[in-house]
């Protein structure tokens, strides 16, 4: 016992702090403000509107968090704030942490609320709310749709159909690697029209229809072998999940596959570490919501109608099960 620090401890109970700091910075503009190069604390200040004195202990923190870096009296960003945060490359996390923290943290207070009743009072967003949610969704995902397009082949298949799809990057990124393929986005009507807005512009625009609908509902489209469901099942119960699948089998023909993309855990629910802690997020947005893992999937597709093909790993802690229809 006398080896046993607190250091986790307080690493974890100052978390909050640390992840303050880096939405500050990225709210007031200070890594695009160092995309051109190293810059003093004073042409900073000018860039961003922050008053030197406040600014200093931000850039102090940020630089001892590892996002920038310091030589004599110039800051510039570190390498991964260059690359994720400066807004010059396509990986852009801006959006992500925008959300995170202004959706997300105040909805992370109502936590122990949510454990202790089983009850959350989310009530649906307002617009500005919704185009900050699926602007964020969006960043983060990215790297698991580019991931989904190179690891399964939809060569085999020509039409895809993407349920509750968000503003439309898997299927951007499938019908980019696979140009013989047509799409459909299946979203409720304030989503569906932010996906509307976003691929209007796009070059793939001509090969992906977009429906306004319910997939609990409304009835699936026909003419679809392939069917993406990314990152929706978490945000229900295992009943609700189960009542989904079943209506997808419903409607679709042999032969058809299903892709489930999510943060498929081990039997205990605490690998991927990341999973775990999301949990309580799907808990609160929309309420009622956990992870699952991937063998709880394989019961519920087993039941639902369909056989589990494969389980292939994705971009960080996602993963993808692959199942088809059974035949009657």
């Amino acid at each position: 016992m006398n080896n046993v620090t607190p250091e986790r401890i307080i690493e974890v109970a100052n978390g909050f702090v640390a992840a303050k700091y880096l939405f500050v910075a990225n709210d007031v503009g200070l890594f695009e403000s160092l995309a051109d190069g190293p810059a003093t604390l004073e042409e900073l200040t000018q860039r961003t509107g922050v008053p030197r004195r406040t600014l200093r202990i931000l850039t102090d923190a940020v630089t001892a968090l590892g996002f920038l870096e310091r030589q004599d009296h110039r800051y510039q960003n570190s390498p991964v704030a260059a690359t994720f945060l400066s807004g010059r490359t396509p990986g852009d996390l801006r959006p992500f942490l925008r959300f995170w923290d202004r959706l997300g943290y105040p909805t992370w207070m109502r936590l122990e609320e949510a454990i202790r009743t089983d009850q959350t009072t989310f009530e649906g967003f307002t617009e500005e709310q919704q185009q900050l949610y699926s602007d964020g969704v969006e960043a983060i995902t990215s790297g698991t749709a580019q991931a989904l397009a190179t690891a399964y082949d939809f060569s085999q298949h020509r039409r895809v159909l993407d349920l509750g799809g968000g503003t439309g990057s898997f299927l951007v990124a499938v019908l980019n690697r696979y140009s013989g393929l047509e799409g459909t986005l299946y979203e409720l009507p304030p989503v569906a029209e932010i996906a509307r807005q976003r691929l209007s512009s796009s070059p793939l625009a001509e090969r992906i229809k977009v429906v306004e609908a319910d997939f609990f509902k409304d009835p699936v489209p026909g003419g679809h072998d392939a069917f993406i469901l990314a990152n929706i099942l978490h945000c229900f119960s295992p009943e609700r999940d189960l009542e989904l699948l079943r209506g997808i089998r419903r409607q679709v023909d042999g032969g058809a596959r299903l892709l489930l993309v999510d943060f498929w855990t081990d039997p205990t629910h605490t690998e991927p570490a990341f999973a775990a802690l999301m949990a309580g997020e799907f808990l609160l947005i929309p309420g009622g919501g956990d992870v699952y893992s991937a063998e709880e999937a394989r019961v519920w597709l087993q039941e639902s109608g369909w056989r589990t093909v494969e389980h292939k790993a994705l971009a960080g802690p996602a993963s993808v099960i692959v199942a088809e229809v059974v035949e009657s």
